[in-house]
């Protein structure tokens, strides 16, 4: 999407949730079986990424997907494994989006590159709270990375009426903004409700980026700068979908109608850099 307004029906239109198959729009993004099992609802999560370089994630706490996603014209396959998800040994989990083939097709034709995202459904659900991450973000044309959440009950609600819950999203050519955004029935893709954060460079150094979720009110914020509160009064007299379960998603996009694809300008790999994920 090339335009704001055109862009913002982009990723959501994706996940569809059985819970071990997570359609993602068009695509069949899967998950292992053995990760089927329901969410536990638990007043807290937390996951500081401690581990041994190259390692992966703790299987306990989160789900890989793969595949690719047609619907936001996405350029990546998104991988299982290590390949584009691992520790670093200091205390970080480091999504890298590398320009190569994966041996899968995707929409257009042979898959021009890999990525990685993390969910926690059958994992961990929350239904209020501070929900943070500390990230480094990655640069440059067509880098889409995300830190968002959707309604558990997505399988059988369906998009958007399960809700959806952006704490943070940035599009490579914004480098000092990042956007908060939530997507319900009325009020989903391009008509999402939402405000911009302009500050630094986001890819320069970690940041904090958080809500503040409570019945009827849900308050966005920056290194504890808080920039966007929205209530029911905000949605136009539509639903409000944001009093229940929704599990939390990391995942860095490569291109796409709102990021537009990368160009010669981009430079690969890159890496979204994750100090931190921690739900109190």
């Amino acid at each position: 999407m090339s335009t704001r307004n055109s862009a913002r029906w982009r990723r959501t239109a994706r996940l569809l949730v059985a819970p071990a198959a997570l359609l993602v729009a068009g695509a069949v993004v899967t998950a292992p079986q053995s990760q089927a099992a329901p969410a536990t609802t638990l007043a807290s999560f937390s996951d500081d990424f401690d581990g041994a370089a190259g390692s992966g994630v703790d299987g306990s706490k989160w789900v890989h997907e793969t595949g690719d996603n047609v619907n936001n014209h996405e350029r990546q396959w998104y991988t299982d494994g290590t390949a584009n998800a691992a520790l670093d040994g200091q205390g970080h989990l480091v999504i890298t989006a590398k320009k190569e083939n994966s041996g899968n097709n995707c929409w257009y034709g042979a898959c021009e590159y890999t990525s990685a995202r993390l969910n926690t459904s059958g994992k961990f659900t929350a239904s209020s709270g501070h929900i943070e991450a500390r990230m480094k973000l990655p640069r440059g044309q067509g880098m889409w990375p995300a830190f968002w959440m959707l309604g558990s009950d997505i399988g059988s609600a369906g998009w958007p009426q399960c809700g959806e819950i952006d704490i943070m999203e940035n599009v490579g050519f914004e480098p000092n903004t990042v956007h908060g955004t939530i997507h319900g029935p009325g009020y989903s893709g391009s008509g999402g409700i939402g405000a911009a954060y302009n500050g630094p460079n986001f890819s320069d150094d970690f940041h904090t980026y958080a809500i503040d979720w409570s019945q009827d009110k849900i308050v966005w914020s920056v290194d504890g700068n808080a920039y966007q509160t929205r209530t029911p009064a905000d949605v136009g007299g539509s639903q409000w979908v944001f009093n229940h379960d929704f599990f939390v998603i990391l995942n860095l996009a490569v291109g796409g109608y709102w990021p537009g694809d990368p160009d010669s300008s981009t430079q690969f790999p890159q890496q979204l850099v994750v100090d931190y994920v921690h739900v109190s």
